[in-house]
């Protein structure tokens, strides 16, 4: 069964270049370690310091899988150290969560 976990970001609103630059840097590390990345979403209108990031994993065990290399790969880690140390990223929150059969990738009519 896959899972997609949902990261709900509380960024500053002044540095949303910082956490776009961020988000595009998982952009080629997410697949490269083996997640789907569905994609990193910045606020556009409305409340203006909340972003989000959806990634898939084929399994919990495959997210494992997933944050074991992540640990051991040196762009996750400069990419980690790049949000540290410019303190763009407030506060994170991890929620998972599987699709509703018949619900997801549907095509307007």
């Amino acid at each position: 069964m896959a899972i997609t976990c949902f990261i709900r970001y509380q960024i500053d609103p002044f540095q949303r270049a910082a956490f776009d630059e961020y988000a595009r840097n998982w952009g080629r590390i997410i697949p490269r370690c083996g997640g789907h990345l569905t994609g990193y979403f910045l606020p556009h209108e409305g409340t203006n310091d909340i972003a989000w990031g959806l990634v898939t994993f084929d399994s919990l065990a495959a997210y494992e899988t997933y944050r074991a290399r992540l640990r051991s790969d040196a762009e996750a880690l400069e990419n980690f150290r790049f949000a540290q140390t410019r303190r763009f990223i407030l506060r994170e929150e991890r929620s998972f969560t599987e699709v509703v059969d018949g619900t997801f990738g549907i095509a307007p009519v």
